[in-house]
């Protein structure tokens, strides 16, 4: 898929997930807007059948719920009901939904599940992939640190823990708040081959994934990424990891992500 397609895909896919948002009054904005490329990247482009995608920074959702209904696992009608009573579509990843395969929320848990179903990919012979999609701030979570070390461990090169670098979190920057940096030589130190892109361009996350090679390592693609991408009123702004678009702001984002809104609100 061309590079401009996948852009246009993805400034679609925060218009719906910015719509579910304020049309529901709750969700995660900031977070969502951010990592909405490499989604996109993954879900039209680099994913293979058979391949297996856990979003363990789940508060992230509603660009997730917009790729599944775009490719077909549910009606996009469904997203009108988007954390509404009853509805299935609720603020994070679900596997009572067609297309999850893991019910996500609790941070720190999608790489430990990751490293189990690369193992197992690897002991069945397969090619199969798995590609797990962490926050920054996530990465103050124990569990994540023991799933590195296993992951080094049994050289699971069919493993990619993408990590959204967007540098806030709920309570302000992650640097302030557990600081991360030297990250890149931390996971290094924990045996794993490790690139850094802008996360919120499709050029380099498509450089990336056609030059990644095995090397007998698993795969750290750390993505430098802006919380709020796209959407002027929120970029780069943490009180934003929460906040709900009034109805102005929404067309504001319509706006600026260059749509005229969505066919299924």
């Amino acid at each position: 898929m061309e590079i401009r397609e996948l852009e246009r895909l993805a400034q679609l896919r925060r218009a719906d997930a910015v719509t579910m948002i304020a049309r529901a009054k709750t969700g995660h904005t900031g977070g969502c807007m951010s990592c909405l490329d490499v989604l996109v990247n993954l879900f039209y482009r680099e994913m293979k059948e058979g391949d297996h995608f856990l979003l363990s920074k789940g508060h992230s959702v509603e660009g997730y719920w917009a790729i599944l209904a775009d490719k077909g696992y549910f009606p996009k009608s469904e997203l009108k009901n988007f954390s509404a009573a009853g509805s299935p579509l609720i603020g994070h990843p679900n596997n009572k939904v067609n297309g999850v395969e893991m019910s996500t929320g609790a941070l720190g848990h999608g790489l430990p599940v990751g490293v189990g179903m690369a193992i197992g990919e690897k002991r069945q012979g397969t090619d199969k992939r798995v590609f797990v999609v962490m926050g920054d701030g996530e990465q103050a979570e124990g569990s994540v640190w023991e799933a590195a070390m296993a992951g080094a461990n049994y050289h699971l090169d069919n493993l990619f823990a993408i990590i959204d670098r967007n540098g806030l979190q709920i309570s302000g920057s992650t640097e302030d708040v557990m600081a991360l940096e030297d990250f890149a030589a931390k996971w290094r130190a924990f045996g794993w081959d490790v690139q850094e892109v802008d996360g919120n361009s499709q050029s380099e996350l498509c450089d990336y994934f056609d030059q990644v090679k095995d090397n007998n390592k698993p795969h750290c693609l750390i993505m430098h990424t802006i919380k709020g991408k796209g959407l002027p009123f929120a970029e780069n702004k943490a009180e934003w990891h929460h906040h709900v678009p009034s109805e102005e702001q929404l067309f504001e984002a319509y706006k600026a992500l260059n749509v005229e809104g969505v066919e299924w609100a």
